[in-house]
């Protein structure tokens, strides 16, 4: 498969992902992550893209809708999950990437499971979570991150609860993203992994970044948020089958 393959490829998956991202702040990079691997071959490479690629919607988000940021709330995320980042560095370094993989197939199947659960069952039948196990999610998320660039649908799970208004969450979640994906992309930079390659491949995909943000926004107006979590929430449930499933 030629290289301008690949990218057109790839550029379609950021497209619809981010796309998916602008209407719900989160979702891109675990929704791209096992399609672009499969594309790249590189599961290092992947991350690294869709990390600087997430970074930059995120920051567009954080600034444009920063009068809707729920900053008590950003504070308490921002806290759990970056204590778990630096564990989760340390085993991607350490460990085999494809276990690890699997291993978050299974968180994304567990979370997606349980917010489908509490969109389709009347909330009279769902129990409150333990605030313990609720910082644990963001814990567990942080880890996540740190190890894929994806610990957001763990962080979701606390997040969905605490910050129930479409406009507040979108825009506290792209300031996390753009919070943790800031620590990223320094250690990328640290490490000289952006390479000519890397700059090459952002540049080419920038345009469907761009149109994915554009159509995000239109949607975001227009369309019921209740479907669309049932959406992404769906669409993460089989990206997570799919991790699982797919060496």
């Amino acid at each position: 498969m030629s290289l301008f393959l690949i990218l057109s490829l790839v550029g379609v998956i950021v497209f619809i992902t981010h796309t998916l991202e602008a209407i719900t702040g989160f979702g891109c990079t675990v929704l791209a992550f096992p399609f672009v691997i499969a594309l790249m071959g590189d599961i290092e490479q992947a991350k690294i893209i869709l990390s600087i690629l997430a970074w930059i919607l995120a920051v567009y988000f954080a600034i444009t809708k920063f009068k809707s940021i729920n900053w008590k709330q950003f504070g308490i995320i921002a806290l759990f999950a970056g204590l778990g980042m630096p564990i989760g560095m340390l085993l991607f370094k350490a460990y085999n990437p494809f276990l690890l993989k699997k291993v978050l197939g299974t968180f994304i199947v567990l979370s997606a499971g349980i917010q489908l659960t509490k969109i389709f069952v009347p909330n009279n039948k769902i129990k409150a979570l333990p605030s313990l196990l609720n910082y644990n999610f963001l814990f567990l998320g942080g880890i996540v991150h740190g190890a894929f660039a994806v610990g957001g649908s763990l962080i979701v799970l606390y997040s969905a609860k605490k910050i129930p208004d479409k406009r507040q969450f979108r825009a506290t979640m792209t300031l996390l993203w753009t919070t943790l994906n800031t620590i990223l992309v320094l250690q990328y930079f640290l490490e000289k992994k952006i390479t000519e390659k890397v700059g090459f491949d952002l540049l080419s995909l920038l345009p469907f970044l761009i149109g994915g943000i554009v159509l995000g926004e239109v949607i975001h107006t227009k369309v019921s948020e209740n479907l669309f979590k049932k959406i992404v929430f769906f669409s993460l449930l089989l990206v997570g089958i799919i991790m699982v499933i797919i060496n």
